[in-house]
């Protein structure tokens, strides 16, 4: 059983790690040109979603982003993760560890996919590997995924990870279009995911 950690500037794990077709790391100096190249080709797909996609990004705005990125991985604030296909190097799209609790240990996984790599199973092979090193190496309790109750294909990968839905938050926040949205929560904690197979 894990406990609640009780500084986690002084806890060591690695910033990168690899699944069958993805590498998985920490933000790093040089990472804005290719960010922006697939935020820009993804921004119709993302708006809908992602508060963060309203405007075309800058390549100088994503310097400063990554290296606030950066610096949030070394103060364990926030876990932000690149996803790049091993076999070419190109920038599938990002996800990451968010909203941490050390105290439980617990973490929300986000994600996004560029909007020409959509459909190929990326993501779901993103989230079991973060999943898994969140309960493995991480030692969480307790992992969230979040998402808008209209976005289905978003709800479908939680479900593919073996994510169990907990409730409707209703009206819980406004959309990119100032509506009113209800929030799916999505959740694994440690019993579920031994039993998932990677524990």
């Amino acid at each position: 059983m894990s406990q609640a950690v009780n500084d986690p500037l002084l806890l060591d794990f690695p910033d990168h790690f690899e699944t069958e077709r993805l590498l998985i790391r920490a933000p790093r100096e040089g990472d804005a040109p290719a960010l922006t190249e697939a935020v820009l080709e993804s921004l119709d797909h993302l708006r809908p979603w992602m508060p963060w996609a309203r405007e075309a990004p800058t390549v100088e705005q994503y310097v400063a982003i990554v290296r606030r990125g950066i610096a949030r991985w070394i103060t364990r604030e926030d876990l932000w993760m690149m996803l790049i296909r091993k076999n070419d190097g190109r920038w599938i799209g990002g996800s990451g560890l968010h909203r941490i609790d050390w105290d439980v240990p617990k973490f929300e996984i986000g994600y996004w996919v560029r909007a020409s790599e959509q459909g190929r199973g990326y993501i779901t092979e993103a989230v079991r590997g973060i999943t898994a090193f969140a309960f493995g190496t991480l030692k969480a309790e307790r992992v969230e995924i979040r998402c808008d109750a209209r976005n289905t294909r978003s709800a479908a990968v939680a479900e593919r990870c073996g994510y169990t839905l907990e409730g409707t938050l209703r009206r819980d926040s406004r959309g990119i279009d100032g509506s009113l949205r209800d929030t799916l929560v999505f959740s694994l904690i440690r019993e579920d995911w031994e039993q998932w197979g990677d524990g």
